[in-house]
């Protein structure tokens, strides 16, 4: 009787494992039934995130015996494409694809197209290319790996929840309901397009500052300013790409780029923050003659924060606006050649090379100049072929009226063009609502709308898609920089200033929670920009958020004198803070949903309670309070209404 028993046991035991195996083996046949082979006619072409030949990838023998038999690269879920060229002299070989074997039977003589969607997953994937038959080819088999893509995807597919974006809407919806201009939101997370939204009008006051009710609406097509966040996505880029390239090095100066004039046409200016210790004009001199292209990606070149050449009153010894003094530093009749030779050349050091971090616009309108001395292109031409183009990105470009864009493709920023409401004034200003052209000085008088430092324009969901080129290096079959570059560019500067990379703004130990939140991880990069935009970029997530908005298009909320020049209605509100967005969405991230409604609801109650302290302590300093119209009342009460709805919405 045990006998029979151990007999059935064991029996069942076989019958199980058979099962299994046959499940496992079904599985995996089914994943290979998905894989599409398929023979190239003419021959591939592009630049890849890997290109290696089996056998000995490496080029040289691997002790450890399986190295050369594999290769790894970056690649997405439910996405992917590789090539495999096959040499004639190839009798066999065995192929797998994240350890799953392809059959390669009919794989000869030949390039051929691998569909492995079905096998791919986020973060690293393996080939492997092993048993090539005869051993004694030293090529046999080339493969060629593209960069993932943007694709189209769900926030489930992603685990991101939909309810922080639901909260978002409801605040963006409801501030644009008691006055706020326009925002547009895009979200790629595991190279998906999960989340993309666009709110208000793309010009949302008259000239007078009377709410426009029935304008024209944004879109997810329309264009931001980006202001300086063109800093990233025109020099960082443009310089990490020519850095692949072998044409400029870190290391390089100025001086040998742009020419001895560089050094020779600095004029002294004895500025106030030097106190005793002016070194003097040789001395500058000497400092500028070192400058290298690190230093001025780093804010660390010794500039000002800018030589506000387009105005001809303005104090340069003090820094500051005054109508009383002529500016040493201004050009009259600007073109860039005249801006580059009289305006950044003659500009005198303020601070030592290298001895502090100083955020300026001059670093980055030399350095744009730069890229176009050594590219012998304009930047809009240079970045458009060498990035835009072949991502297929149709809405970034400089100057949208002069490159197939309407007003009404962009939305508005300030009213009264660059007057701040009649507080300011210089000859040439603009005074008509500034629309499809760079609202920065500098950029549209100074530099022709073409500028490192400003004057790019985007969707949200094209900057999204460029933004994205940080987390690989690459986009489909175009490489634009290796990724030892891009962590050189994103590593912290130094121990004193571990917020800034080269150029990219990092969130670091909780310094930059204000646009990055407090949820990002340390390694998070991105920039903001002066019009009220945001680009985040998430390693550790393969997130990217993209939010933009165009919060000075509103009337100055005090005119009372120069000192509230940039006191704009837009700024109050909620949706114009910027970090509230990536705030809200980390709470989204693989999080259980019943604790997620608790947890929502909490917060926008504090949200309230904080706009509240906000407006009191913006009170302290007024004998009267706020009026009822003034829009940091209408923010609080926008606030309000979205706390007492959430709960139905």
């Amino acid at each position: 009787m045990k006998t029979k028993v151990i007999f059935v046991v064991l029996a069942i035991i076989i019958l199980m494992g058979t099962l299994v195996g046959c499940n496992h083996r079904s599985k995996e046949e089914e994943s290979v039934k998905q894989v599409k082979v398929e023979k190239m006619t003419t021959p591939v072409e592009g630049t890849w995130q890997g290109e290696v030949t089996f056998p000995d990838w490496k080029g040289y023998v691997d002790d450890t015996l399986a190295m050369n038999s594999m290769y790894s690269f970056d690649g997405r879920k439910g996405q992917g494409t590789i090539y495999l060229t096959v040499e004639p002299e190839v009798e066999s070989f065995d192929l797998f694809i994240n350890h799953v074997k392809v059959d390669t039977k009919d794989m000869n003589d030949g390039t051929f197209q691998i569909d492995m969607k079905a096998l791919t997953k986020t973060g690293m994937n393996t080939v492997q290319v092993s048993n090539i038959t005869p051993t004694s080819l030293e090529k046999a088999i080339t493969l060629k790996v593209p960069y993932p893509t943007v694709q189209e995807g769900t926030l489930e597919e992603v685990g991101l929840s939909q309810k922080p974006l639901e909260l978002i809407n409801n605040i963006i919806t409801t501030d644009v309901q008691y006055g706020f201009t326009s925002a547009q939101l895009a979200v790629v997370k595991d190279g998906k397009l999960v989340y993309q939204n666009a709110w208000g009008n793309v010009n949302a006051y008259t000239k007078e500052g009377k709410r426009i009710e029935n304008g024209t609406k944004v879109t997810n097509d329309t264009l931001y300013d980006l202001a300086s966040n063109t800093k990233m996505y025109a020099v960082a880029y443009g310089i990490q790409y020519l850095m692949d390239q072998g044409k400029m090095k870190l290391e390089d100066t100025i001086v040998d780029i742009m020419g001895s004039e560089f050094v020779d046409n600095t004029i002294e200016i004895k500025y106030s923050s030097w106190g005793e210790k002016y070194p003097g004009l040789s001395q500058i001199k000497e400092w500028k003659s070192k400058i290298t292209v690190k230093d001025v990606l780093m804010h660390q070149a010794g500039f000002p924060d800018s030589g506000h050449y387009h105005n001809q009153k303005f104090d340069v010894v003090n820094q500051k606006l005054d109508a009383s003094i002529d500016n040493l530093l201004f050009v009259e009749d600007a073109t860039k050649e005249k801006t580059l030779s009289e305006g950044i050349f003659k500009t005198p050091l303020i601070y030592e090379p290298r001895t502090k971090t100083l955020y300026s616009d001059i670093d980055y309108m030399l350095l744009g100049m730069v890229i176009e001395k050594i590219t012998q292109k304009d930047l809009n031409t240079f970045l458009k072929e060498t990035y835009w183009e072949p991502m297929g990105l149709t809405h970034i470009t400089y100057n949208p009226l002069q490159n197939g864009f309407a007003k009404e493709d962009c939305a508005a920023t300030e009213l009264n063009g660059n007057t701040r409401d009649g507080l300011v004034d210089f000859p040439h200003i603009r005074k008509d609502t500034i629309q499809g052209e760079v609202h920065d000085e500098e950029a549209y008088y100074m530099m022709e709308g073409i500028s490192g430092h400003a004057g790019l324009f985007a969707s949200a969901t094209d900057l999204a898609k460029l933004a994205s080129v940080m987390l690989t290096g690459g986009y489909g079959n175009h490489k634009f920089f290796s990724k030892n570059i891009r962590d050189l560019f994103i590593a912290p500067q130094s121990s004193s200033a571990i917020s800034y990379g080269i150029g990219w703004w990092r969130e670091a130990d909780d310094k930059r929670v204000w646009y990055f939140g407090t949820q990002a991880p340390e390694s998070t990069v991105g920039h903001q920009g002066w019009t009220g935009t945001l680009t985040m970029i998430d390693f550790e997530n393969n997130m990217v958020v993209v939010y933009l908005t165009n919060a000075i298009n509103t009337p100055i909320a005090d005119t009372s004198s120069i000192d509230t020049a940039n006191d704009f209605s837009g700024r109050y509100y909620t949706s114009s803070t910027l970090g509230f967005v990536p705030q809200i969405i980390y709470m989204g991230l693989d999080t259980d949903e019943k604790e997620l409604d608790k947890a929502l609801a909490s917060l926008i109650k504090d949200m309230v309670a904080e706009k509240q302290k906000h407006v009191i302590g913006k009170e302290k300093n007024r004998e009267v309070p706020f009026p009822e119209e003034h829009a940091i009342k209408k923010a609080k009460k926008a606030l309000e209404d979205v706390k007492e709805k959430w709960n139905t919405w």
